[in-house]
């Protein structure tokens, strides 16, 4: 009788220690396991045409990014928006500007289209937030995604008309705070307007904070309790979403490790996780569409996140386009078959 009641209490002992240790363990490797392997080891030498695109990126980035611009800063942001949307038609787009009031000012999400060889092809958003932070410049945030936006779409203009993907390339204001996850939220008044529209929607991809990468040890943080998981050093890109959107970020981070020789990290979380979803993704998933954070990982690695220091100069443009012109990849391959 003894024997028994010693066996039985092991037996409950196994079974909380599943419970409390091996679930959660196994939970935590579902949520961040990602197809392929990152890249590792030297860099190939940057391509003529990337280091083409390191420069326009700078470009972009001193053109929206080098002094403060948000509703605070009004003339700042228009002079922001009329950089964007003039690169935009430049590269033969015609530029859809989408107006709302935010408290005394009137604002606008910007996008172009590229449209699809056929009506009722999938559609997938590529956007990134063009305001900064209260009187920060923001060059890595956003202007570094703002640039990726812009040269995106000049380099998949020649898909126009011929893509197996409609693909909506939109530049989102009042993402920073007083807006974030706000009624104002650009990105939000955005997706609620694409989801009334009935279009069948693939993804959201939101390019965020894309520009600083480090060589040195213990560069790389991340909330709990992700960091038992990841690299140390922050010379990666990541692809973050919540848990909904696994199985996307799965798939563009198995695309994008097999287009760029680039390091990368992947993977899924609650969106009570710190940072996971502080972007415009988190608009997208408000109305149920898979969708991702492109992302140098902001607060867990640049050190000048929300700064005055967030300046031009602090942008690694080399860098930035080899991770652009992995996306272009990426996309193209996607748009050049069916989506399914």
């Amino acid at each position: 009788m003894p024997e028994r009641s010693l066996r039985t209490k092991l037996l409950i002992l196994a079974a909380i220690l599943s419970v409390w240790v091996v679930l959660p363990v196994s939970t935590l490797l579902w949520m961040t396991a990602v197809p392929g392997r990152s890249f590792a080891g030297t860099l190939p030498p940057l391509t003529r045409e990337q280091a083409q695109l390191a420069v326009a990126l700078e470009r972009h980035v001193r053109a929206v990014a080098s002094v403060p611009h948000n509703v605070r800063h009004p003339a700042a942001l228009e002079q922001a928006a009329l950089h964007i949307e003039s690169a935009l038609t430049a590269s033969g787009y015609r530029v859809v500007r989408q107006s709302f009031r935010a408290g005394p000012r009137m604002v606008r999400n910007i996008e172009v289209v590229i449209e699809p060889a056929t009506a009722g092809a999938e559609t997938l958003v590529i956007g990134a937030h063009y305001d900064s932070y209260a009187n920060v410049a923001g060059a890595n945030d956003n202007g570094s995604g703002t640039a990726a936006v812009i040269e995106l779409a000049h380099m998949l203009a020649d898909l126009r008309g011929r893509s197996a993907l409609r693909i909506r390339l939109v530049l989102f204001v009042n993402e920073e705070p007083p807006f974030f996850k706000s009624d104002l939220m650009g990105s939000l008044v955005y997706a609620r307007h694409l989801a009334r529209s009935g279009e069948p929607l693939m993804g959201m991809l939101s390019l965020e904070t894309m520009g600083f990468y480090s060589d040195a040890p213990n560069s790389q943080h991340y909330p709990p309790p992700l960091g038992a998981l990841y690299p140390r050093t922050g010379d990666f890109v990541a692809f973050v979403g919540t848990t909904g959107s696994r199985a996307f970020v799965r798939r563009t981070v198995g695309a994008f490790r097999a287009a760029a020789p680039f390091p990368s990290v992947g993977g899924t979380a609650p969106g009570f996780v710190q940072g996971i979803d502080w972007s415009d993704h988190w608009s997208f998933d408000r109305i149920g569409v898979p969708a991702l954070m492109v992302t140098d990982t902001a607060p867990f690695r640049y050190p000048w996140y929300h700064h005055p220091g967030d300046r031009p100069d602090k942008v690694d443009y080399a860098r930035l386009a080899r991770v652009v012109s992995g996306l272009e990849r990426v996309i193209r391959m996607w748009a050049t078959v069916p989506s399914s």
